[in-house]
């Protein structure tokens, strides 16, 4: 259903979001979110004109969010690269089905409308910081987890 492009955006914004302190290179996000650098290049170009990182050049220079993580949903950054597209009106372009959508798009249309309402409720704070959850791109496990594990 996502594109290979928006589990790279997601993946490296993610990435930011736990490395806020400092900013990060392309060659960084790439190893740790195992993202093709080349194409990783792409995909942050269009996160910067997006607004959703900076990019600094230089010594210090690198990537890093332009907002914080909880100002940031994750329908910000699915529409950035592949925006969920609704059903408005019928696909087959039937003179029936002008004036409303047939059970099958309109099902089709409900599911994408509960997926974009829960991805626009999702900021990428509250991903990464879940207590008692696997933390994404990490292998540690949550400190919760590792004291129950003892």
């Amino acid at each position: 259903m996502f594109t290979q492009t928006t589990e790279y955006a997601l993946r490296a914004i993610v990435w930011l979001a736990q490395h806020d302190d400092q900013p990060q290179t392309r060659q960084q996000i790439a190893e740790a979110t195992k993202t093709p650098s080349d194409y990783l290049a792409k995909v942050m170009r269009a996160l910067v004109r997006a607004g959703l990182v900076r990019a600094g050049r230089g010594l210090h220079g690198g990537f890093s969010l332009a907002r914080p993580a909880m100002a940031i949903s994750l329908l910000d950054v699915v529409s950035v690269v592949d925006p969920i597209q609704r059903i408005r009106a019928c696909p087959l372009g039937l003179d029936l089905h002008r004036d409303q959508l047939c059970p099958v798009h309109a099902k089709l249309d409900g599911a994408l409308a509960v997926i974009e309402k829960s991805f626009c409720e999702t900021t990428i704070a509250e991903l990464i910081l879940q207590p008692g959850r696997v933390r994404p791109l990490c292998n540690a496990l949550p400190v919760q987890l590792m004291e129950a594990r003892v």
